[in-house]
């Protein structure tokens, strides 16, 4: 007996230790952590479960047969964050460079179908350098299976992929279908094609992280929902996601102690928006005086900066925030914006998530690299979104709702549950001037007429009590007042069940 469990320990030891201490070493230079000590890091203490240990590959090919690692560079099982039961799996890059052959996916695999089983999220720390040639295609093979369990997972758990290393070639697929990705500055990159072949193809000359790196994820594709300084920081902040999320479809959010009146008045809002209305300020003062605690997890913060997404809580409940932002384009809509909002907001409906709204926008970005590069139906996104979600829909008017984006802004029309506005509030067609010019286009050359008639239709329309007048507006409220308001408003909702017609699934403007 003592034999056996001496060479069980010895066997562990061995697994534990990857590619060995030089490649470990190696690691540590990169200034990466191993794929064991992220998920210390990621999990709570002692909370780690491991399957498959001690599975190594099936290829007798190129001399494979004599170098079998066990694991096969891929760590997999279960753990908890704060608590709450996750399932991770963590790839090896000392380990024949965390290559993916079919045991690798198998493992990968196998933990996924466990977790979309018991309904817990799934954490993919991927440090890979992709299919492993000696199997052909039997790793294509185990891809195809990882990609397959992501669709099926995709609005039943939450799925997180955080990047720690090399993502190139059909890798990148398996993260780009799940809910959140995160990278590391400096040392990830993810790309379908790397710089050799961009060079042979298009004569491109192009360096790896100018191709796919964390700040060309984050900034311009919008592949990347955050980046992260290294490989602590990043792990921490996954903590932090998960704290919000539900998990699963069928789960509420938890409910987390709060410290903070849900009546809280904020004077300072009542000066938030400028006397002049083509003035910007910061939507995310708002967005913080209104959380608990002040606290706000952005979502994308450095793509699309014209709009905010991110989660906060109320009264210590995890709420979705899409919020237009005047510092950037004024707060118009654009393409990318529309994507970016669209994404989140059907991520927040596909978990029960509530959804609050604050709206400041002057209309859609025009012009014609907007209009060829589709924006009528990038623009549609946002507004599909909106329309089918059925959770909590609070929204808040802080300044401009002009024309087609007012209607797209989670509106009444849209099913809003609580649609509220400040006294600031300008709810029309378009702003004064331009619509004083197409109605009154006779007085054009006389600018007292035009003046006089541009001031009649701000005292007319400006406002929002024609909308209120309406009931597309249920109440004109103080701003200082808001935190109270939207938090009562969602705790009314906490019980709301609205049903979208029965089909086989909808058939969203990609």
């Amino acid at each position: 007996m003592k034999d056996i469990l001496a060479e069980l320990e010895e066997r562990r030891e061995d697994a534990r230790l990857g590619g060995g201490q030089k490649r470990i070493d190696a690691q540590h230079a990169r200034g990466k952590l191993t794929a064991r000590e992220r998920i210390e890091l990621l999990l709570d203490e002692d909370s780690f479960e491991e399957f498959d240990m001690f599975i190594s590959h099936r290829c007798t090919d190129f001399g494979m047969e004599d170098n079998k690692p066990a694991g096969d560079g891929v760590i997999t099982g279960w753990g908890t964050i704060n608590g709450r039961q996750v399932y991770v799996f963590s790839q090896d890059f000392t380990v024949l460079g965390g290559s993916v052959s079919a045991t690798h996916a198998q493992k990968i695999c196998k933990i996924q179908d466990m977790a979309i089983q018991n309904g817990a999220p799934i954490i993919g720390l991927n440090d890979s350098g992709g299919a492993r040639i000696q199997e052909g295609v039997d790793a294509l093979a185990g891809y195809a299976e990882i990609f397959q369990r992501n669709i099926m997972a995709s609005g039943v758990i939450p799925q997180i992929s955080v990047i720690m290393g090399p993502c190139a070639g059909g890798a990148v697929y398996s993260p780009a279908m799940t809910d959140f990705i995160f990278m590391v500055k400096d040392t990830s990159y993810m790309f379908v094609t790397g710089p050799d072949v961009v060079k042979t193809v298009t004569n491109e000359q192009v360096t790896a992280e100018e191709l796919g790196g964390a700040s060309t994820h984050t900034k311009k594709s919008s592949v990347a929902d955050g980046a992260f300084e290294n490989d602590v920081e990043a792990l921490a902040e996954v903590r932090r996601l998960v704290d919000f999320l539900p998990a699963n479809n069928r789960e509420k959010s938890p409910v987390r102690p709060f410290f903070d009146d849900p009546a809280r008045i904020e004077d300072s809002l009542d000066t938030l928006i400028p006397e002049n209305a083509n003035t910007p300020y910061d939507m995310k003062e708002l967005i913080t005086k209104v959380a608990d605690e002040g606290d706000f997890y952005e979502i994308q913060e450095d793509f699309a900066k014209n709009i905010i997404t991110g989660f906060v809580r109320l009264e210590g409940r995890t709420v979705g925030v899409v919020a237009n932002q005047p510092m950037v384009l004024a707060g118009c809509l654009d393409i990318d914006s529309s994507r970016k909002a669209a994404r989140f907001v059907r991520f927040c409906d596909a978990f029960e998530i509530p959804i609050l709204t604050f709206v400041d926008v002057p209309g859609f970005l025009p012009g014609t690299s907007q209009e060829f590069g589709g924006v009528i139906k990038h623009g549609a996104k946002l507004l599909f979104a909106y329309g089918e979600a059925t959770v909590p829909k609070v929204t808040v008017i802080t300044r401009k709702a002009y024309g087609g984006a007012y209607d797209v802004m989670a509106s009444k029309h849209l099913r809003g549950d609580f649609n509220y506005a400040w006294p600031t509030a300008e709810i029309a067609v378009m702003g004064a001037k331009g619509a004083t010019e197409i109605i009154h286009r006779a007085d054009l050359k006389d600018a007292e007429k035009i003046a006089a008639h541009t001031a009649d239709y701000e005292d007319r329309f400006a406002n929002p009590f024609v909308a209120a007048e309406r009931g597309f507006i249920d109440e004109v409220i103080q701003p200082k007042s808001t935190r109270r308001r939207v938090a009562r408003a969602f705790a009314s909702l906490r019980n709301k069940k609205l049903q979208n017609p029965w089909k086989k699934h909808d058939n969203i403007p990609l």
